[in-house]
């Protein structure tokens, strides 16, 4: 994980949505949502479903309910990544399982010969020094141990809707 310490008190939580696994393989991003954390604060989102030009596996869509008709008319990675840029300017980058999304987000940006120079930090990572003793570390087990709520139902795996989870995660575990 890398130093937190931000000056400016802003951090900018971010979940991605993919076409599969690793961009080495060609995998890419379909979806990004984002939560603007700034003084401790929820202040800003940045959502929208992106249209790479490729077709997206059929198990994949069944994690997280994208389909190719969803992406049609959608933005292009060259007209999301430098708006997305601009969102995250001045910010730490958080997410959980922070490896994932920041390999792809710095894959993404090469493409567009753009670059990442953001720190970033991982919920996943903090949750398991701070929580040692939750049976796993998934978004959701971590989510409902701080936030417990009896009607939680969660359908699929979605940018936004992960991003405000993380979001509120980190600022639980950070303490604020």
């Amino acid at each position: 994980m890398q130093n937190a310490m931000n000056p400016l008190g802003r951090f900018v939580v971010v979940d991605l949505e993919t076409t599969g696994l690793s961009p080495r393989m060609g995998h890419r991003v379909i979806e990004i949502g984002a939560v603007a954390v700034e003084n401790g604060a929820m202040a800003g989102e940045f959502s929208t479903l992106i249209n790479p030009g490729v077709p997206i596996p059929v198990e994949v869509q069944a994690i997280h309910g994208i389909t190719d008709e969803m992406l049609e008319g959608r933005p292009t990675p060259a007209e999301t990544f430098p708006r997305f840029l601009e969102f995250i300017a001045g910010g730490i980058l958080v997410a959980h399982n922070a490896s994932f999304d920041i390999r792809f987000l710095r894959h993404e940006f090469a493409r567009l010969h753009l670059t990442l120079p953001h720190r970033h930090c991982c919920t996943l990572e903090l949750s398991r020094l701070r929580l040692p003793r939750l049976m796993d570390h998934t978004l959701e087990t971590v989510y409902l141990h701080l936030f417990p709520d009896p009607h939680f139902l969660r359908q699929n795996h979605r940018a936004l809707d992960d991003a405000r989870m993380t979001a509120k995660i980190w600022m639980k575990l950070m303490g604020r």
